[in-house]
């Protein structure tokens, strides 16, 4: 089919019983931080295909997926059979507009992710235009348990830029130790979030970017609203920019 390249496996790295990272070398087109492909496999003569954003940066090789299974799904049943040197298909060209590009300038970048919706913003991070269009960026990666904080040797290498950049995880099943508990509307609701970063999460000096399951966005995006932020728009900037990822 036409826009299809076949890929070839180069890791798949098991992080949880469910959570995985698929590693694949394939001559894709160019494409911008925080875009997404799509990963096909040919299940009894039909093509099952499904999005999934990239963790690498443009310039970053092998292509890097994360990825949830889903029960009796047939596309991630099938994903996590893989081994190095076989193949699977992927997209020439990438897709979507949650990249840097469409986010106006601010001193703070706020980036919430539930899950496998870390990815994204992992590869935007990877690039130069972040840190050099904002003083300050918080990453807020929100899981059930302690195991799904994942891609930490990727995040502590943020910490490379210093007292620029924190990173803020929260686990809402079981206690864990540095991380906040709950949900992430309520700490920013209730103000424990800025207090915990010491930074404003305010129209005058954030730009945020949500990206996660659509419970999560909608209601961070509702309070956000709250205190006077805005959808951003291409014709009408503002404050906050979304993609649901599920």
């Amino acid at each position: 089919m036409a826009g299809w390249l076949s890929g070839e496996v180069v890791e798949l790295k098991r992080w949880t019983q469910r959570l995985y990272s698929l590693r694949v070398e394939a001559p894709v087109d160019p494409f911008r931080a925080g875009q997404f492909n799509r990963l096909s496999v040919m299940v009894d003569g039909e093509r099952v295909a499904r999005p999934y954003s990239y963790v690498n940066a443009p310039d970053e090789r092998p292509l890097d997926f994360y990825f949830i299974t889903v029960p009796e799904g047939p596309l991630t049943n099938h994903l996590v059979t893989l081994s190095p040197g076989d193949t699977v298909d992927v997209m020439a060209k990438a897709n979507g507009f949650y990249t840097l590009e469409e986010v106006p300038d601010g001193e703070v970048l706020w980036m919430f992710a539930t899950g496998t919706a870390l990815g994204p913003h992992l590869s935007i991070l990877k690039t130069e235009a972040p840190w050099r269009r904002f003083q300050r960026i918080v990453l807020v990666h929100a899981v059930r348990t302690r195991e799904e904080l994942t891609y930490q040797d990727t995040i502590d290498a943020f910490r490379d830029h210093g007292a620029r950049f924190q990173f803020v995880p929260f686990v809402s099943r079981e206690e864990s130790p540095g991380a906040l508990p709950g949900r992430i509307p309520a700490a920013i609701e209730s103000g424990l979030l800025e207090r915990h970063t010491g930074l404003p999460l305010t129209p005058d000096a954030a730009q945020v970017m949500i990206c996660g399951n659509p419970d999560m966005v909608r209601d961070t995006s509702e309070v956000l609203k709250g205190r006077g932020m805005t959808r951003n728009r291409r014709r009408e900037p503002g404050h906050i920019t979304t993609e649901n990822y599920w």
